[in-house]
């Protein structure tokens, strides 16, 4: 964090800057009100440990979680973004998409936090993202629908949507094979008074938070650092658009790349040429948000492609690149990358060509995929603040309202190990949970298979939370943003 030293960053955009990450860092303590909460539900629930204990514990464990996590989830939310907000990310646009992103959904995380309903930060950051990239596509004169990436948001959603259901099925599942195996009376018991279960039964349910926090801190945490590195890169590009600790020898590697796929670009483009870079970001933005490729969008990528080259070829080390020049081959690096996975995915591209595409996407991604350690750091403590202050309005709704019954030793351990196991899943894959949904979907999956029983009032709250969330903050995200950019503009006019 030399940049806060060295005079390259001024009093104002330094205030600026401490502002947003502070939003941001905000963002995922009302997370741990939510989130977090439901990885000490059942251990707090069943006096396994006192709430003292559970929090501290989890949030260890969560801060495990993110230090350890890939930063694959991170940039599956930023690329969720509008295209062209992330490729102009530092300017008045992008500033009024961060703050909108981050008060919209905060706003909401907020107002069912209060009420008790265990509600989903995923969707909830997600339906600001939409939110935003509609409301920008209609400021600009496009098309509905026109800002938003669909194709990304598709596989975000389907993973979002089935994932409870894989909560409800397996914790079902799971507590009637735990009936059949595990003959012990106690486990199948709720608690009573404030006596803890037997040390096994505790063992297994500290075990089964702890396997909760690591995941969520994994999975949940990046969407925090996602948001921090959207800041950093928009408002400091010169120290965080490229990750200027790629090594001198890497260079030459991603410019042997580049050249090797530019044959592949040009062959596509058949004899179509672009030489003007606006143009070249217009036909990749457009072909990465509706799907249609033809000559141009080949043409298109084939002119990043060749300037990134020449750019990268020119230096022995990232740090060599100007300040001005970051954000330039970032954007240059973000529209070969992505533009260069679509044509892949679609089949555009086949056999030796596509595999020449990954390669070079796979030495490009290191530049601009990263995450350093100290917003890694700032993100789990949030997290673990979030969680040590708003844990019981969420503890209690998940442990007696879900179920006719209390929540048993047994039905909370399927749930939980059903949920650490799907997340730590997702976390691999690359794609955002929600542990709220896991969560409670496993427990009302456990209480179902019990015959406990379920609590309609509570089940249809929880329902309709989740129902509204993506298009009340889809709303909020395009009004916030309209209003932020309007207050932008105003300022700079």
């Amino acid at each position: 964090m030399s940049f806060l030293f060295d005079g390259s960053v001024s009093a104002g955009l330094l205030a600026i800057v401490v502002i947003a990450v502070l939003f941001a860092l905000a963002f995922e303590m009302v997370n741990g009100f939510h989130d977090t909460a439901n990885a000490v539900a059942t251990v707090i629930y069943t006096h396994s440990l006192t709430p003292l204990q559970a929090v501290v514990w989890s949030g260890f464990w969560n801060f495990l979680g993110v230090l350890t996590s890939s930063g694959a989830v991170a940039f599956a939310i930023v690329a969720l973004l509008p295209i062209e907000l992330i490729l102009h990310v530092g300017g008045t646009a992008g500033f009024a998409m961060i703050f909108a992103l981050l008060l919209s959904a905060m706003i909401w995380n907020l107002g069912t936090w209060y009420l008790g309903l265990p509600a989903s930060s995923s969707h909830t950051l997600i339906g600001s993202i939409v939110g935003v990239g509609l409301a920008n596509a209609m400021i600009n004169g496009q098309g509905f629908g026109e800002g938003v990436n669909w194709g990304k948001l598709e596989e975000t959603m389907v993973a979002l949507l089935t994932s409870p259901l894989i909560g409800f099925i397996a914790a079902a599942v799971l507590l009637l094979v735990a009936k059949a195996v595990i003959r012990d009376p106690r486990l199948y018991q709720a608690p009573e008074g404030q006596l803890p279960p037997p040390l096994w039964i505790r063992s297994l349910l500290v075990l089964t938070c702890t396997g909760v926090s690591f995941a969520h801190g994994s999975n949940d945490g990046q969407k925090g650092m996602g948001l921090v590195m959207l800041v950093l890169i928009g408002l400091l590009p010169m120290t965080f658009a490229l990750h200027l600790d790629v090594g001198r020898g890497q260079l030459p590697v991603i410019v042997a790349s580049a050249r090797a796929a530019q044959p592949v670009l040009e062959k596509g483009a058949a004899g179509r040429k672009i030489d003007n870079a606006e143009e070249a970001d217009r036909l990749v933005s457009h072909f990465l948000t509706s799907g249609q490729v033809d000559a141009s969008t080949f043409a298109a990528l084939a002119f990043v492609n060749g300037r990134l080259g020449e750019t990268l070829g020119a230096v022995e080390s990232v740090r060599d690149l100007g300040p001005s020049r970051r954000s330039r081959v970032r954007r240059d690096i973000y529209v070969v990358d992505s533009g260069s996975a679509k044509l892949v995915k679609i089949g555009a591209v086949k056999g030796a060509e596509a595999a020449a595409l990954q390669q070079l996407r796979g030495h490009l991604q290191p530049m601009i995929d990263y995450i350093p350690m100290w917003v890694k750091v700032s993100v789990a403590l949030a997290l673990g603040l979030g969680t040590m202050v708003g844990w019981r309005r969420i503890v209690k709704t998940l442990g007696e309202k879900i179920g006719k019954s209390h929540l048993t030793y047994a039905q909370g351990a399927s749930a939980e190990l059903v949920a650490a196991g799907t997340i730590g899943m997702a976390d691999v894959i690359g794609v955002p949970v929600s542990t709220t949904h896991i969560l409670s979907s496993g427990i009302a999956g456990a209480m179902f298979a019990n015959r406990s029983g379920l609590q309609a009032a509570t089940l249809r709250n929880i329902i309709l939370a989740w129902v509204l969330t993506v298009p009340a903050t889809v709303l909020l995200g395009s009004v916030l943003f309209a209003a932020g950019l309007y207050v932008a503009l105003s300022f700079a006019g």
